[in-house]
């Protein structure tokens, strides 16, 4: 591990580094789905939140621990219900006899890692408190500010096929989340693999970090220094623009939209050991970006995987800039 002071300023083959160092971490735990651990780091390091959409069992709640525990980050986990109020997640004020005053207890929002199931089962007000917090990463008590800790991920889940009794979050606030990513079902070998390693022991609680949360921070500023050439960056802009003149597309790609897909290309080229963009992480971020960011002409039962088609489709029309992509000359 890196020095855990204030002089720790990592370069960008850091970031690999401990981008690798988590990966096989987490993967001592999670078979498979290094793609899906991929894009968590990406979301962590963008300082982003995942919104994760599949059906239950496969593996969510071990894989946010997994994390939590490679970052020897504070984890807490909220399930979802209808009767779950804005204060079961931020937290309440009681009063303390003993000290003759108002005392606040801090909520499950307060950990560095915060995992939400079935976001989509609670009420359209938990749900604003929630993302609110999440978007200005602190919350007012008793008209007093209070920051949340850093790093602060929050993933959240909801079961794409049950639609009864439940409160299907809206674009506006969709538009919160960097990422929505499906873990899908597993490979046979993989799922065989699965059994035996879960037969014995629990690999979880053997996991130990292997980065502290400040020396993360730290991370999360190196990667600014990922570069973009122009070319690249219109090729961005182009996949954006498009989304706004599709004809299955009623609505497109918000700016904050466009700048999630900047955020996250450099993270990943970071977490690949580049330093510079790569048209190649453009196209496959996209997808992941910003299928949730579009409303789509016909809201279909599962638009979600249509939307996702839709930006696959949008990027493969568009044309990849074709002249060697390569580090950019040193600005000094």
């Amino acid at each position: 591990m890196g020095m855990g002071n204030e002089a720790f300023v990592p370069s960008l083959a850091t970031v690999r580094q401990y981008a690798e160092q988590i990966r096989a971490n987490v993967a001592r735990v999670i078979i498979g789905k290094l793609d899906v651990i991929d894009l968590l780091l990406v979301a962590l390091l963008s300082d982003g939140h995942v919104l994760l959409e599949d059906v239950p069992g496969m593996g969510k709640t071990v894989l946010a621990k997994a994390l939590a525990r490679s970052l020897g980050a504070t984890f807490q986990r909220v399930q979802g219900t209808p009767d779950l109020l804005p204060t079961d997640i931020i937290g309440v004020s009681y009063y303390d006899q003993k000290q003759n005053e108002f005392v606040f207890r801090n909520g499950p929002l307060f950990a560095q890692i915060l995992l939400v199931d079935e976001i989509n089962r609670t009420t359209p007000r938990t749900q604003s408190a929630l993302l609110e917090a999440m978007a200005e990463r602190q919350v007012t008590v008793e008209r007093e500010s209070k920051q949340l800790p850093r790093p602060f991920l929050v993933l959240a889940t909801q079961n794409p096929v049950e639609l009864e009794g439940t409160f299907p979050l809206p674009e506006a606030q969709l538009d919160r989340f960097l990422l929505r990513v499906q873990m899908g079902y597993p490979e046979e070998q993989e799922e065989q693999e699965i059994l035996h390693r879960f037969k014995l022991n629990e690999p979880l609680d053997t996991l130990q970090p292997v980065v502290s949360a400040d020396e993360f921070v730290a991370l999360q500023r190196a990667i600014r220094g990922v570069q973009w050439q122009p070319e690249v960056e219109r090729y961005l802009l182009a996949i954006v623009r498009a989304t706004r003149q599709h004809d299955a597309i009623q609505l497109g790609v918000s700016p904050r939209g466009t700048l999630a897909l900047y955020r996250a290309c450099e993270a990943y080229a970071a977490i690949q050991g580049r330093d510079f963009v790569q048209p190649d992480d453009i196209k496959y971020l996209a997808p992941f970006v910003l299928g949730h960011r579009i409303l789509t002409t016909n809201r279909n039962r599962m638009r979600g995987r249509r939307s996702q088609e839709i930006i696959m489709e949008i990027v493969q029309a568009i044309e990849v800039p074709v002249e060697t992509i390569a580090s950019p000359p040193a600005t000094r």
